[in-house]
């Protein structure tokens, strides 16, 4: 067996999806953690993360105001000094920029809840709702400069069903991304990029 690739996951929150990543990269998947990095030391997931053992890193936005440059010129440092070969966004809030990406194109997933390109940005689940979509569903993407953009790589659908809220219609959904990321992830990891579909 070649060497692991080691994986950088970026969280902002209580990092469920960084968990079931974490917890997917044992015995013969081609990958392992080797950093959680939170954009406020406040995310759940860092605590998580300790608990298995998986080093940790906060790089905190706020001090940086609109000076995003500055804020990555310093989040890409501990990615860097960890060895990352794939990074993993997992629920992380900040929007990256092209000098960001381009250190690790071609290396860099995300998991967005819908089914891309329906949807891009924030409150996905109400507009599915709204425009009366009969699926919704989460994607895993490839990074690229564009927001919510690059190359699908996996996409699992959920139902919309009759009386469904955002929040209700996110929890089902919430349940196919740990489905769909550890999945994508491992084919990703030992340079599969076929699409993984769920139903």
């Amino acid at each position: 067996m070649s060497e692991h690739k080691k994986v950088a996951i970026l969280i902002s929150g209580g990092g469920s999806n960084m968990v079931t990543l974490a917890k997917s990269m044992t015995g013969d998947h081609p990958g392992r953690p080797c950093l959680v990095l939170a954009n406020s030391a406040d995310a759940g997931g860092l605590a998580k993360a300790a608990d298995m053992g998986i080093p940790t890193a906060v790089v905190d936005h706020r001090p940086f105001g609109k000076d995003r440059a500055a804020f990555e010129a310093e989040l890409v440092k501990p990615i860097l000094a960890a060895g990352a070969d794939i990074v993993c966004l997992a629920g992380f809030m900040r929007v990256l920029t092209a000098g960001f990406v381009s250190h690790f194109e071609g290396r860099m997933l995300n998991i967005h809840p819908s089914l891309l390109p329906k949807y891009k940005g924030l409150h996905t689940h109400a507009r599915a709702i709204e425009a009366g979509d009969a699926e919704a569903g989460c994607s895993v993407h490839e990074v690229t400069p564009l927001l919510d953009d690059g190359p699908i790589l996996g996409q699992a659908t959920v139902p919309v069903v009759a009386g469904d809220t955002p929040d209700s219609l996110a929890a089902r959904v919430l349940i196919q991304e740990h489905k769909l990321y550890p999945a994508v992830l491992r084919r990703y990891a030992a340079g599969d990029r076929t699409q993984v579909l769920l139903p």
